[in-house]
């Protein structure tokens, strides 16, 4: 038993030990955990206080990018507002030609006015849809060159300068395209 008891008290003693020297461990370096503490706290506040500045920079900047966007989408609203406005004038253009290629050739099949009709819409679609500016301005050359030649063709045949019974350069331009 005493063995025992010697173990205990030994073990009681290493203890003690051990805790003296964690005491005199927290005594000696007391002013330096004061210290790394006061400097996590200011570290904490400062890292705070960095984070409310990126939040509100953050927030000014969504507000800027909110009022460009909705800037930018009125404006892209009102264009394609115009774009559908002008479309829808030249398709009337496009019906209006068709109404004079029936009035000029009265006794021309209804086929084929519409013909002469659908391809101008092609053209403007073609037109319409190009992506690459200078293919824009291309189709419009040619919806432009149609529209006029389709337009002489019946200004000639209601003047009477003209023998022919269809539109013969405008079907002709409708081969070639």
């Amino acid at each position: 038993m005493t063995i025992f008891k010697n173990w205990v008290f030994a073990l009681v003693k290493l203890f003690q030990s051990v805790k003296d020297e964690n005491l005199h461990w927290k005594n000696a370096n007391q002013d330096q955990q004061v210290k790394l503490k006061h400097a996590r706290v200011l570290a904490e506040k400062t890292l705070e206080a960095e984070l409310k500045m990126k939040s509100v920079r953050l927030e000014h900047e969504i507000i800027l990018l909110r009022t460009k966007n909705d800037a930018e989408l009125s404006m892209f609203k009102t264009k394609c507002k115009q774009d559908i406005k002008d479309y829808k004038q030249y398709l009337a253009s496009l019906d209006q030609l068709k109404r004079s290629i029936q009035a000029s050739y009265t006794h021309l099949p209804e086929a084929v006015a519409f013909t002469i009709h659908h391809h101008a819409k092609q053209l403007l679609n073609q037109m319409w849809e190009a992506e690459d500016f200078e293919q824009k301005i291309q189709h419009e050359i040619q919806l432009i060159n149609f529209m006029t030649t389709v337009h002489e063709d019946a200004r000639l045949h209601l003047e009477g300068e003209t023998t022919e019974k269809v539109p013969e350069r405008t079907l002709s331009l409708i081969q070639k395209l």
